[in-house]
C-alpha cells in the first residue's frame, strides 16, 4: 500500500510542478504580441496604399492639366 501512496504523491507533485512551470509562457506572449503588431501593420499599409494611389491619381491629373495649358 505504501508504494502506491508514494506513486500517487509523486504523480501529484509532477502535476503541480507542471502547472507552476511558466518558462514557455513568455515565448507565447511574445509570439502573440508579434502577431498583433504584424496584423496591425498589414492593415495600416493596406489603407496607406489606397491613399497613396488616390494621391498619385490626383497629382497625375493635375500635372496633365498643367501640361495641356502650358502647351496651348
Amino acid at each position: 500500500m505504501v508504494p502506491r501512496l508514494m506513486a500517487v504523491t509523486r504523480l501529484c507533485q509532477s502535476i503541480t510542478d507542471f502547472l507552476r512551470d511558466d518558462e514557455g509562457q513568455d515565448l507565447i506572449e511574445y509570439t502573440l504580441l508579434l502577431a498583433f503588431v504584424s496584423l496591425s501593420t498589414a492593415a495600416l499599409f493596406t489603407n496607406a496604399g489606397t491613399s497613396v494611389s488616390k494621391i498619385w491619381s490626383v497629382s497625375n491629373s493635375t500635372l496633365s492639366t498643367a501640361v495641356v495649358k502650358a502647351a496651348s
